[in-house]
């Protein structure tokens, strides 16, 4: 019996002890780090870091307003980005599940935005909102196009979430593909046969069975932009005057630009807690709502 013990103990540190030794090494450790460096005024360069207890957390509460603007700026942001990512995603999704010709070339081209990098996006659509969208509308005068997309606080925020929604809403429509593929065919058409229509069932059958789906793609979706850095710093850097700044960027402003070290993971960490706080309510109120096949 020892012996056998013993196997299967050599048996799972063999198999799992990399993987153990990994994620302490890459996530454990560096978190509890960061949790000891958010109550310190490291600077990022000096070998001492000077303890201070909870001194970040109460500036950032009470003498830092630009943290609680990006803030708001990025739950505004995410409610937007998350609900149009998700409409339009499941639209997409429903459209290209009906018996089209071209409906594998399509899929491809609505999912090959988010095989571009968040930066090389930015980059891209900056020229495009800069240098493409004038010019389009000088010749069609439709002042669409003669916006000021990144000069003014309303337009570089619909910029961003243009960018983001036309990323992302692709990769959504995918997930949403493989949740309709999972809906019973016998079940639609005993439905279309007792005299449903296409709304009835849509809001009957297919949402109610597909909530695994919603649930998965609203986690990944309020993630991806309550995160949001790389399009951020690319397209808008957080301008103007600094009305388009998101969390992420901020606090890599604080770290790396001001070399305030301790005050960013401090404000790392009250991200992190906000955003699984967030994050956890959604999966139980879309988990609450979902059905067995």
């Amino acid at each position: 019996m020892k012996r056998w013990i013993t196997s299967q103990w050599m048996q799972q540190a063999f198999f799992v002890g990399p993987a153990i030794l990994f994620y302490s090494i890459v996530i454990a450790i560096p978190f509890f780090f960061g949790i000891y460096y958010s109550m310190t005024s490291w600077d990022g360069v000096s070998g001492n870091a000077v303890w201070v207890g909870l001194n970040n957390f109460s500036t950032i509460f009470l003498k830092d307003p630009e943290f609680g603007q990006s803030f708001w700026f990025t739950t505004r942001f995410t409610l937007t980005a998350v609900i149009l990512n998700n409409v339009i995603g499941f639209a997409l999704a429903y459209l290209l599940s009906l018996p089209l010709k071209s409906r594998s070339a399509i899929r491809t081209i609505f999912f090959l935005p988010n095989v571009l990098g968040g930066l090389v996006l930015g980059f891209i659509w900056q020229f495009i909102l800069v240098q493409g969208f004038p010019g389009i509308g000088k010749l069609t005068h439709l002042s669409f196009f003669t916006l000021p997309w990144l000069g003014t606080e309303a337009t570089a925020y619909w910029a961003l979430i243009i960018v983001s929604v036309w990323q992302g809403a692709g990769y959504l429509m995918v997930i949403y593909i493989a949740g309709l593929a999972n809906v019973p065919k016998d079940l639609i058409e005993a439905s279309v046969i007792d005299g449903a229509g296409k709304w009835q069932i849509l809001k009957n059958i297919i949402i109610p069975l597909i909530m695994p789906t919603v649930t998965v793609c609203l986690f990944i979706s309020i993630s991806w932009t309550f995160k949001m850095f790389d399009l951020n710093y690319s397209l808008t850097s957080g301008g103007p005057y600094g009305s388009t700044e998101s969390v992420a960027m901020n606090i890599y402003n604080e770290a790396f630009g001001n070399n305030r070290y301790g005050l960013g993971t401090a404000k790392a960490l009250i991200f992190f807690v906000a955003v699984t706080f967030i994050t956890l309510i959604q999966v139980k109120l879309t988990k609450s709502r979902e059905v067995e096949m």
